[in-house]
Parts: structure tokens; C-alpha cells; sequence
């Protein structure tokens, strides 16, 4: 594993630079009280100073994360505001099923993670910010993450870390421990885990990234299935050039 200390510090330096190329001030970044856009955040803090904005996004949320979210933004002085969603989440679910059109649940929560990332984009815009990605490096192989959903943004940079590379640049970077520690979740409803989705723990599909441990067997099989299965999310949008 890399050294954390370096390794926020040339993220915090690519940062500027991806700003300054852009003509931006800083960054936006959603905080969902995970340990992930906590460390996004923590880095855009420390990269711009006050020129980024984290944004709490409720929407039909768990209330422990909105207070976890709050609990970074004050442990870290990080400069804050709360678009509650649900209203509008709602809204435009009982607009779908008046055209019957009614989202399925996994459908019903990719459309929160699109809502969210629709609000940072006009925050963004209207700020003269860039969006800021939170997947990291585990997650982005997988596809663990909702296309132009939470990987819509204008800049990633985490997606090289693995999770373990995360929680230990948290550490680096005053991350409050309950954040660090807490189990990762979408928040998508009660109980739900990443590692119970993928059916596995982020230790062992580090483990796996980093030195090809468990290159047989079942573990193998699983997770360069789900590679492969979700490499359209990694590439551009197709482009139809007619050869005519």
C-alpha cells in the first residue's frame, strides 16, 4: 500500500491543477456521510480552502447518514449545505407511474443517485466549481457505481485508491474514526451494504487488485465477471459514424 501522506498530497496537487485547466475555482463534492466523500471532501478542503461546497443530498435517506455527513463537515470546517431531494424524487416517480412507467427498486435508487448528481452539476455551474467524483479504485474495476449517476463528474481522484488506500488517507486527513469505520453503504435502504451487494469484503477484492491473490477459483470468476459486465460504464458513449 502506498504511502497516504504522499499520496494526499499529489491528489490535493493534481486537484488544483485539474481546476486550474478548467477555469474553476474549486470543486463540488455531495458528502454522503461514507468514508469515500469524506476523504473527496477532506481534499477539496485542503486543495482550495473555502473555494468548494459540500452538498448533504437527503432523499428518503437513512437519518444516521445526514448526521454522519454533518459530523466531516464539522470535524473538518468543511464548507456545507443540505439539498433535501425526496420532494422532487417523489415527484418524479408518481410522474412515471402515471405514464406507466413505474421504476423497478434498483431503478428507483440509481434515479437517486442521478438526482443527486443533476444538483451538483447546476451547484457547479452556478459556482463556477467542478464535480467531484468519489469512487475509488475498487469500486470503479467492478462497476460498482451508477452510470452518469455517481460517476458522472468532471474529475476522479480516488479512482486509483483502493478502499484500504482510502480509509488510510482518511486517517491522513483528521477523518472523524465512527466515518472511517462505519460499514460502506449506499444508504439505498435499511441494512444495505456494498460488501453485501458484491458478495464480498473490499479487503479480499483489494487483495485481488493489488497482487493478483485468489487468480482462481469462484472469487476470480466473480469479480472479472462483473468487470466485464460493467466495462460499457468505463467507456465514452458509442458514436455512430456512417460509412456511406
Amino acid at each position: 500500500m502506498r504511502d497516504a501522506d504522499k499520496v494526499t498530497t499529489f491528489i490535493e496537487r493534481w486537484m488544483k491543477e485539474q481546476a486550474a485547466g478548467a477555469g474553476a475555482r474549486g470543486i463540488v463534492v455531495g458528502l454522503s456521510g461514507g468514508v469515500d466523500s469524506a476523504v473527496a471532501a477532506a481534499l477539496g478542503r485542503r486543495a482550495f480552502g473555502r473555494d468548494m461546497l459540500a452538498i448533504i443530498m437527503p432523499c428518503h435517506s437513512l437519518p444516521g447518514d445526514e448526521a454522519d455527513a454533518l459530523l466531516v463537515a464539522g470535524a473538518l470546517d468543511i464548507p456545507h449545505r443540505t439539498v433535501e431531494l425526496t420532494a422532487a424524487y417523489d415527484a418524479l416517480v408518481l410522474g412515471m407511474k402515471a405514464a406507466g412507467v413505474e421504476p423497478t427498486d434498483l431503478a428507483g435508487a440509481n434515479l437517486k443517485a442521478r438526482l443527486r448528481m443533476s444538483t451538483l452539476y447546476a451547484a457547479a455551474q452556478t459556482l463556477s466549481l467542478l464535480v467531484c467524483g468519489t469512487s475509488n479504485r475498487s469500486e470503479y474495476e467492478t462497476g460498482y457505481f451508477t452510470k452518469f449517476g455517481d460517476s458522472a463528474a468532471d474529475l476522479l481522484p480516488l479512482a486509483d485508491l483502493l478502499k484500504c488506500e482510502v480509509r488510510a488517507a482518511a486517517r491522513v486527513l483528521g477523518v472523524p474514526e465512527r466515518i472511517v469505520a462505519k460499514a460502506p453503504s449506499a444508504g439505498f435502504w435499511e441494512g444495505q451494504t456494498d460488501e453485501g451487494d458484491m458478495g464480498f469484503t473490499y479487503d479480499d477484492l483489494d487483495r485481488y487488485l493489488s497482487d493478483g491473490t485468489a487468480r482462481d477459483g469462484p472469487f476470480r470468476e466473480r469479480v472479472e465477471a462483473m468487470r466485464r459486465r460493467s466495462g460499457h460504464k468505463r467507456l465514452p458513449v458509442p458514436i455512430c459514424v456512417p460509412r456511406v
